[in-house]
């Protein structure tokens, strides 16, 4: 008989890696679930909670059958009548076929099968055997749990397994099993009834856990039924087990006790993952340091209580760093005094360590640790960081020149020139990567270029250039603000392309998911500047101009990366809300200048939303297909003798009308008023397409008549490719 109840699975382990607890809760549930779902255990509206803790990974899914109920199957088809019957008796060859299914065997009886489970069809005009495997019985849900559990910890996203020996008497002999950590306990409860049978790990399957290890009311904490599980454990065994909750009551306690100072924590999603996945009962205290730290960087004093300790920094108004900071404990004593004093002793030296590190490191100037990068490989077939910023600076002068050169305005930053802007590149670009040898960002490369700019300022270095070196790695991930100036707008292309090129010219351009020199991020790095900030730059002139500071150590990479770049720009604009018609529209113009992107892709979308645009679009991939199928060039004149058609002449006519104002407009940039004016051709078009034959005998009218076509195509393309809007 089936019965149906909620389930719970509970593997209890000793503490899990932080930094990956919150995937391995949500693969343990997802592969439990799933095997269940595949064997026709759960019905439609089955749900599964995910739960885990530093010391437990569980799931709970409800309405999980104890015997499972198949889904109706099609009928299979065994063999031709022919082949299973001979004389009207069975053959042995459909008796064999037979005792390959699921469930039959030698001693079954095959009359009551073939008469209970065959029938015969007409299939493909012959007659064949068919068998019905909707009627298949159902196992068990220990049997089929058993083996969704192993399935589940097979698959774990874990980088790294350990070996360790089954407790003694856990089984016979002593036996090595292979987990991420050694697991001490198995709860399966369907309902009330726990299914003993269930073994996993060496471990057999019971009703009882463990709670918090100081704070639990009692141990173990034994679960009366699936549903009682998160209860039991938050009242007896002091455990918040979804690691959802868990988080939102650390989020909650962190904005209670930050308001009450008038204060903010600081907002690190990773730095909160990996802080639920640390404690099972949180408690948020406040600790404080000396305020003569503050005196360093905040962005070094954050960096060191949040890696290193694990604290939540707490901010004023203005965003500064004050000397107050968060500590989620995993224990709540009655008297906190011990816990915020130990992590307050705990703190200092690190601190101490950050303002050392600072003081020691503005002994020496920038400028004297350029020769020491010499010595610091930045890749073996390419040279040294010394080397690399040589070929930067060489980078952003080409880039500074290109720039002065543009056919579209542009313009320096206040009181600045040409030459000054050139000045300040080749300065910060020699010094960009001089903060790599100071001892804090030896102790932090999250800060490289932070620090550096830093150390520019207390220098006196000019206006621009301290902010440039800071600025040159930006954007470092999606989101991340752009430079904000000229000097390190260049300067941050410069360095991009200058990995781009040396990378990808000695063979290394990223495979699959595999991309260790982040390419992909360098890539849309350049792709946000130069749309963001319009800047009037062609992306092949720009690779072209990387080119001569590498010399001969490289290949030209530019075939490879425009088509790395065309890919990686696909991507971004989809992520951004483009629809795929409206990219792929843009794109396949293979615009170089990028800046003038989201005018093209707005100018799409606003033309797409035209009544004439469906109609215009198809027309548009009409003509290029005739166009394609051209052989030869195709002459764009138009002899106005040689349209004898009123539909034709009305084209032309509106074409010579429309097209010079389309043109207009193009070489404006106002490219969405120039798609508009293209709606005035539908009519025309449409009537042209009714009532003329273009591939006619006449080889002039046939000329003509593909000239005119030639000249409306090139009309309306010249924003976007419009037949990439047509159904």
């Amino acid at each position: 008989m089936t019965t149906t109840a909620n389930l719970l699975v509970e593997l209890f382990v000793e503490e899990l890696p932080p930094k990956a607890l919150k995937k391995l809760g949500e693969a343990f549930a997802s592969g439990i679930y799933d095997h269940l779902l595949a064997n026709d255990f759960l019905e439609a509206d089955s749900v599964a909670t995910v739960y885990a803790s530093p010391r437990r990974l569980a799931v709970h899914i409800t309405s999980v059958r104890s015997v499972s109920v198949p889904s109706p199957r099609p009928p299979k088809t065994l063999m031709p009548v022919a082949v299973a019957y001979k004389d009207g008796q069975p053959t042995a060859p459909f008796l064999k076929k037979l005792m390959k299914e699921e469930g039959f065997h030698e001693g079954v009886d095959f009359a009551e099968v073939i008469r209970e489970r065959t029938f015969i069809e007409i299939e493909g005009g012959k007659e064949v055997v068919k068998f019905r495997d909707d009627l298949a019985k159902g196992s068990t849900l220990s049997i089929c749990l058993e083996g969704a559990i192993e399935q589940s910890l097979a698959k774990l996203p874990i980088p790294k397994v350990m070996t360790y020996q089954l407790e003694k008497g856990a089984q016979p002999g002593w036996t090595s099993v292979q987990f991420v950590r050694p697991a001490h306990g198995l709860v399966v409860l369907h309902g009330s009834t726990y299914l003993e049978t269930v073994s996993v790990l060496g471990l057999k399957a019971g009703n009882s856990t463990h709670g918090h290890r100081f704070e639990a009311a009692v141990d173990p904490v034994v679960l009366t039924d699936a549903d009682s599980y998160a209860q039991a454990l938050r009242d007896q065994g002091a455990v918040i087990a979804s690691f959802a909750e868990r988080r939102a009551e650390i989020v909650r306690q962190l904005n209670t006790a930050a308001a009450k100072q008038g204060l903010t924590p600081i907002d690190d999603d990773a730095l909160l993952d990996e802080v639920t996945a640390l404690v099972e009962r949180p408690n948020v205290l406040l600790g404080r340091f000396e305020e003569a730290f503050l005196e360093v960087p905040q962005e070094c004093l954050i960096l060191t209580m949040k890696a290193n300790q694990k604290y939540f920094p707490l901010l004023d108004a203005a965003g500064k760093l004050t000397n107050q900071f968060l500590i989620v404990s995993n224990i709540s004593p009655a008297d906190p005094s011990k816990v915020i004093g130990g992590n307050e002793r705990v703190v200092r030296p690190r601190l101490a360590d950050a303002k050392f590190f600072f003081d020691q490191d503005r002994k020496k100037t920038l400028a004297s640790r350029v020769d020491g990068l010499g010595k610091v490989v930045y890749h073996n077939k390419l040279g040294s960081q010394r080397d690399r910023a040589e070929r930067v600076r060489a980078i952003g002068h080409a880039i500074v020149n290109q720039l002065s050169a543009a056919t579209l305005p542009f313009t320096v930053d206040a009181h600045d020139t040409f030459d000054v802007l050139d000045s300040k590149v080749q300065e910060a670009a020699m010094l960009a990567k001089a903060d790599l040898l100071t001892d804090m960002v030896g102790e932090f490369p999250e800060l490289q270029g932070v620090m550096g700019g830093y150390y520019a300022r207390h220098e006196g270095l000019r206006d621009g250039v301290a902010i440039a070196i800071e600025d040159h790695y930006k954007p470092r991930f999606a989101g991340d603000t752009l430079p904000r100036n000229h000097t390190g707008t260049v300067l941050a292309l410069a360095d991009k392309l200058e990995t781009l090129v040396g990378l990808v010219g000695i063979g290394q351009l990223p495979t699959g998911d595999k991309d260790p020199f982040a390419l992909r991020r360098h890539a849309l790095g350049v792709i946000r500047i130069l749309t963001e900030k319009n800047l009037p730059l062609d992306l092949p002139a720009l690779l072209q101009g990387v080119l001569p500071a590498f010399g001969d150590l490289i290949a030209d990479p530019a075939e490879a990366l425009l088509s790395f770049f065309a890919d990686r720009l696909a991507v971004s604009l989809r992520d951004q809300g483009h629809s795929a018609q409206e990219v792929d529209a843009v794109l396949a113009l293979a615009p170089t200048r990028l800046g003038d992107l989201p005018r093209r892709l707005d100018a799409v979308r606003a033309f797409a939303a035209l009544p004439e645009a469906a109609s215009l679009a198809a027309a548009n991939k009409r003509v290029g297909n005739i166009l394609k199928k051209v052989d030869g060039a195709v002459h764009t004149a138009v002899d106005a003798a040689l349209l004898r058609e009123p539909a034709e002449q009305a084209l032309a006519q509106a074409l010579a009308t429309v097209r010079p104002q389309a043109d207009s407009l193009f070489d404006q940039h106002d490219y969405t008023a120039s798609l508009q004016a293209l709606a005035a051709l539908r009519a025309p078009v449409d009537a042209f397409f009714e009532s003329v034959m273009v591939n006619t005998e006449d080889a002039a009218l046939r000329t003509n008549r593909l000239g005119l076509l030639a000249q409306l195509h090139t009309a309306m393309n010249r924003v976007a490719d419009l037949s990439k809007l047509a159904a």
